[in-house]
């Protein structure tokens, strides 16, 4: 298994992942219950959610009402200026320019060619998961897209030394949408959190008002199933084969 606690990480490596929400109470009850996350205070409002007294997520009050309730994963970069220029520069757009979160780091928002959004993250004093790829923490990130010939190229030119170099420990992936989603919806990312028994969640899902997208299948990477919290956000549930 990679290592699960790092101080920084490498530039293209999923880092941080954070749930724009209506409700931070309501999201702090249903992924307590889910996750056994305990909550402090983060920057404006936010909280981070903790496991085993590392930081695992954000919670954040959505700013605006007009925008989506999601989960976004965030790349980590030394040069969050510099990454955003390549990633105008080969296609994607940048939404949200970068801008400092208090000491912790500066965040920014962009697309992919295909229009998925993700985020970039330079860190200061938060350098992103204190834990991951653990039941309760980060373990993987999907792409659901729709021209998978246009990301690889993209994705490949921006993070390859994360995908590809000699250190290479992919923590994302990229598959069509239509695979697990009806051909309309838009590319996304899909943020997955590690359990021991994927099966055994969904039920606790419904229990806390979420909702059941995408019962269990099987993928290169473990068992998965899509579900969707009890204010509209989605994400996965990831149960690994035994010695992975």
């Amino acid at each position: 298994m990679a290592e699960n606690r790092a101080s920084t990480y490498a530039e293209g490596v999923p880092c941080w992942v954070d749930a724009q929400l209506p409700d931070v109470e309501a999201g702090k009850r249903f992924y307590g219950e889910l996750f056994g996350w305990t909550f402090e205070e983060a920057h404006s409002g936010s909280v981070w959610a903790v496991k085993r007294d590392e930081p695992v997520a954000a919670l954040a009050r959505k700013a605006d009402g007009r925008m989506p309730t999601v989960w976004t994963v965030y790349f980590a970069t030394p040069d969050i200026e510099g990454l955003a220029d390549r990633v105008w520069a080969a296609g994607g757009q940048v939404v949200t320019a970068p801008m400092p979160v208090g000491a912790l780091g500066t965040a920014a928002l962009v697309t992919d060619p295909d229009g998925a959004v993700f985020g970039l993250w330079e860190p200061g004093t938060h350098a992103g998961f204190g834990m991951r790829h653990e039941p309760g923490s980060f373990a993987w990130a999907e792409l659901y897209a729709r021209d998978t010939e246009t990301v690889n190229t993209f994705y490949g030119g921006l993070f390859h030394d994360a995908l590809f170099g000699p250190d290479a420990h992919p923590d994302f992936g990229r598959a069509p949408v239509s695979d697990v989603f009806p051909a309309e919806m838009p590319p996304h990312f899909l943020v997955h959190f590690g359990v021991e028994d994927c099966e055994a969640v969904l039920g606790a899902v419904n229990r806390l008002g979420g909702r059941v997208q995408a019962p269990p299948f099987e993928t290169s990477y473990g068992k998965v199933a899509v579900v969707t919290d009890n204010q509209g956000a989605s994400f996965a549930v990831l149960e690994r084969p035994e010695g992975r």
